[in-house]
């Protein structure tokens, strides 16, 4: 089988994306409603029923109709339409010769069900005739789209199942073609690299504020933006679009609106990685959305700070700058032809879930964060990232609670590995200096009391053990002073061999390698290999971080480029 990647390399480089071409799947003959059409009879005994580990409500089974024991289901009419149409099918009393293997769960894996019970796997049907095409959507898909986008304001909404690194690989390829140029942070997610490579855009990387006591990037300026663009004027190039990410992991937002002004008046695209920020402009607390300062596509992480499952994301697309056919065409070429239907429903659910109360949804989620940052920063030897760190910036997401230990002596990964070994807390980002904490729907009043008692626990524990405090590490912003040899694509594909980490100084990377999380690549491919690079990457390990893309996990060798 040809694999996504390769289809997506042909596809993206053989053909003109502005073309006419359609690539429209078949879709299944229309006669095949008529055997889906007899509902199921109720009156039919029990065949068998199963019950769930605890905590887990029990469902009993009538062949492939499920009695739900939670009345608000039965509600049909008040469903989201692709979650109704969901459930419409798979309470259809049908005799099923089709993927997947598990047969609407009569083969389900005993060991999984014993976790999550029987009942998603009968949810998780293939592309039959009444739960529509994502790729064509004319039927629940479409009007969930048409919700979700009427919801956060968008012209045009799709649904997403390869996260949103799907999304930036569609949104930079149907904006950027082969030798064209994307301006964007250096400390972009790495799916924008391998966007550059499936696309062939060339990066004009901006060096984004760096703030040392926190070790952490921060946004970008319009000025920065400004100088990209009139830099590339001044080689004769034009930028075909403009990525910002925004707000970043830490909730770090960039001023969006006079970027997208600035933009515009450049008659240039502006893409935003809004991965983290699905719920920005739904509380008066929370900043604008990109769509609402001017952004013309945004790609949000639904399952993030919002209630979809993991995995499934959407973009959004406002004004008329960016073809909607192309990022249709780009999405198809990425996307699978064998979406996952629960990941489908969980996005229309999710929307509507906000839609139900979108002004007041977030009032319990921001009511404990300010609570618990007040308490925090109470706290002797505790620091809280506020927006006095980067004062340049509009706003930081106030769901975002990023905590410092250096005044105790400890490092970020120190202090995580001691708040979940002695009090079961679980952070979401963990750096050299700090750890940062997901505010979220889900978030309740006893964890935060439990974050808030550890976090005073270590502090009154290390506060009393001298120790001489740790500073921001000197190689910081290991990316500032880059070299770029090749661009990201032609090094992608590229002869390469192993030396030694020692060996690779001033040679050509030919790996991807980041720190994870966040995602941010310290070497992408095609980049020289500085000193700085390596010393940041050596300290970081040593420190607990995880270095995802390199080949050899222990950084004791690297792969380079054949020049």
């Amino acid at each position: 089988m040809v694999s996504a990647t390769s289809l997506a390399l042909d596809l993206a480089f053989h053909f003109d994306f502005r073309n006419s071409i359609s690539f429209k799947p078949l879709r299944k003959p229309r006669i095949l409603r008529a055997r889906f059409s007899q509902e199921i009879n109720p009156s039919k005994p029990a065949q068998e029923q199963h019950t769930a580990i605890e905590g887990v409500r029990t469902i009993s089974v009538k062949e492939d109709h499920i009695s739900r024991h939670d009345n608000s289901v039965h509600k049909q009419n008040n469903l989201p339409p692709l979650v109704s149409a969901l459930k419409a099918s798979a309470e259809k009393d049908t005799a099923s010769f089709h993927f997947p293997g598990h047969n609407r769960g009569h083969a389900a894996p005993a060991s999984l069900t014993q976790l999550i019970g029987r009942r998603p796997y009968v949810h998780d049907l293939p592309e039959l005739p009444e739960l529509d095409n994502l790729f064509c959507p004319e039927g629940p898909i479409l009007e969930a789209q048409r919700q979700a986008a009427k919801l956060f304001g968008s012209s045009e909404t799709w649904f997403l199942v390869g996260g949103t690194t799907c999304g930036i690989q569609a949104a930079i390829m149907a904006t950027c073609s082969p030798g064209e140029f994307l301006i964007l942070p250096r400390n972009s997610h790495l799916s924008a690299i391998s966007a550059m490579v499936l696309s062939g855009a060339l990066p004009k990387y901006i060096i984004p504020e760096y703030n040392n006591d926190w070790d952490i990037a921060g946004g970008v300026y319009p000025c920065q933006v400004l100088n990209a663009i009139q830099e590339l004027q001044r080689e004769g190039h034009e930028a075909a679009a403009v990525l910002i990410t925004s707000p970043t992991y830490h909730g770090i937002c960039s001023s969006l609106s006079e970027i997208s002004e600035l933009c515009h008046s450049h008659k240039i695209p502006l893409i935003v990685d809004e991965a983290h920020g699905a719920h920005l402009g739904f509380h008066s607390e929370l900043p604008k959305s990109a769509l609402q300062l001017g952004a013309d596509l945004a790609v949000q992480s639904t399952h993030k700070v919002l209630c979809s499952l993991t995995q499934s994301s959407m973009i959004h697309m406002s004004g008329n700058i960016v073809d909607k056919e192309r990022i249709s065409r780009c999405l198809q070429t990425l996307q699978t032809t064998s979406p996952s239907y629960l990941l489908l429903a969980s996005l229309d659910a999710a929307s509507a879930q906000l839609n139900e109360s979108p002004d007041s949804v977030f009032n319990q989620a921001i009511d404990l964060v300010f609570e618990a940052r007040y308490q925090l920063k109470n706290i002797p030897g505790i620091s809280v990232l506020e927006n006095s760190s980067f004062p340049l910036f509009p706003a930081i997401d106030p769901l975002r609670l990023t905590v410092g230990f250096w005044k105790l002596g400890l490092s970020g990964y120190e202090a995580d590995e001691i708040l979940y070994r002695d009090h079961g807390i679980v952070c979401e980002l963990v750096g050299n200096q700090s750890i940062t904490f997901a505010f979220n729907l889900g978030t309740s009043k006893d964890h935060v009391q439990r974050l808030v008692s550890g976090i005073k626990h270590l502090a009154s524990v290390y506060a009393s053990i001298p120790q001489p405090e740790v500073t921001a590490f000197s190689c910081v912003a290991p990316f500032d002073d880059i070299m770029m040899s090749l661009i990201p694509r032609d090094a992608f594909f590229t002869s390469k061999r192993r030396v030694t980490l020692r060996e690779s100084l001033g040679e050509v990377s030919g790996e991807l390698i980041c720190p994870y999380p966040p995602g941010i690549p310290v070497l992408i491919p095609g980049e020289s290999i500085t000193e700085k690079a390596i010393n940041y990457l050596l300290h970081v390990r040593s420190k607990g971080a995880v270095i995802t893309g390199a080949s050899d996990p222990s950084i004791s060798s690297i792969v380079i480029c054949n020049l």
